[in-house]
């Protein structure tokens, strides 16, 4: 299988290819993020196509992975906190009940490209106002979609998923592989 480009400096993604055995290197897109969708999984199709894009135009005839997530509770999207009180916030809006994941992939070689975007389902077990702080205040809430990694500490809180566990990390990996199988 080819080297694939992942235009994400996610730890995580990384850290799902490897252990996929997907070969690929990092190469981060420092593309503006931003869209005029409105439903989550056109947004996270149409970011994860912005991010792809700005990495394969300078590197023709590579295959280029480019995803982006968003968390979902409410019909409102909960990105990444800007500070601590947004996290505050976002945590308190998703305990005690249940909320949406959306991962969105696109593959993109020149002018080619497939996007396609999974979702999963994460009830969350109701939290204390100090559990709230603590989780905030070890900082693992302020790179994530939504405030938390379903990975870390946050699993802790975690009560059930429907779909796959992957999406939610950040690459819906068993789709990727699926899509990848179809290219070679």
């Amino acid at each position: 299988m080819e080297r694939i480009i992942l235009a994400s400096g996610s730890p995580r993604r990384k850290e799902l290819l490897e252990l996929a055995g997907i070969p690929f290197e990092v190469i981060v897109s420092d593309a503006e993020e931003h869209t005029e969708k409105r439903l989550p999984g056109e947004i996270v199709e149409e970011l994860s196509a912005i991010k792809a894009q700005a990495v394969a135009k300078d590197h023709p005839g590579r295959l280029v992975l480019g995803s982006d997530t968003v968390v979902v509770k409410d019909g409102k999207i909960l990105g990444k906190p800007k500070d601590k009180e947004e996290a505050i916030e976002m945590i308190r809006s998703i305990q005690g009940t249940f909320h949406e994941v959306y991962t969105g992939v696109t593959f993109m070689r020149d002018e080619w490209k497939c996007s396609f975007h999974e979702a999963a389902r994460v009830e969350v077990y109701p939290m204390s106002e100090e559990e709230i702080m603590d989780y905030v205040d070890s900082g693992d809430s302020m790179d994530k979609a939504g405030a938390y990694g379903i990975q870390g500490m946050f699993a802790r809180h975690i009560k059930g998923i429907e779909g796959e566990y992957q999406t939610i990390v950040g690459l819906p990996i068993g789709r990727v592989w699926q899509e990848l199988k179809k290219l070679v």
